[in-house]
């Protein structure tokens, strides 16, 4: 369980970065959830089911959160990356040309990738919670 949710494997500059990209991402993330949350089942209109509106609205409010604070990141990253794929794919499908509405979802998937697989980094709650030990505090 330690290993899913933390990998000590990133160095200190690393682990910098991934806090700048989580918090400057999970606020804007936060900010794309938010009127969402506020009407989770039927931020959409008719045609999608109130609960794939509710986890998406929860996938990106909370997903946003759980960034910032570096708690659960992998899985929250996880809900994301799903959240962003299912974006992308619909407005492909509409065809939304690539400088519209296509390149967000995209670039927020490739983030939320990236974190899904990196892991929050040594700077967040993971870290404290799930792995931090005598051998994670020597420079690699």
């Amino acid at each position: 369980m330690k290993k899913l949710f933390y990998r000590n494997s990133l160095d200190y500059p690393a682990s910098a970065g991934l806090l700048v990209v989580r918090v400057i991402c999970g606020a804007a993330m936060m900010t794309h959830g938010w009127p969402k949350i506020q009407n989770p089942m039927g931020w959409m209109g008719p045609g999608m089911p109130g609960f794939l509106q509710a986890l998406a609205a929860v996938s990106e409010f909370g997903g946003g959160l759980a960034w910032i604070i570096g708690l659960l990141v992998p899985l929250a990253s996880f809900g994301l990356v799903s959240t962003m794929g299912v974006a992308a794919y619909t407005h492909y499908s509409k065809g939304d040309p690539w400088p519209g509405k296509l390149e967000l979802p995209l670039a927020y998937f490739s983030i939320a990738f990236l974190m899904m697989l990196s892991g929050a980094g040594r700077f967040s709650l993971d870290a404290l919670v799930f792995g931090r030990n005598a051998d994670d505090t020597k420079q690699h």
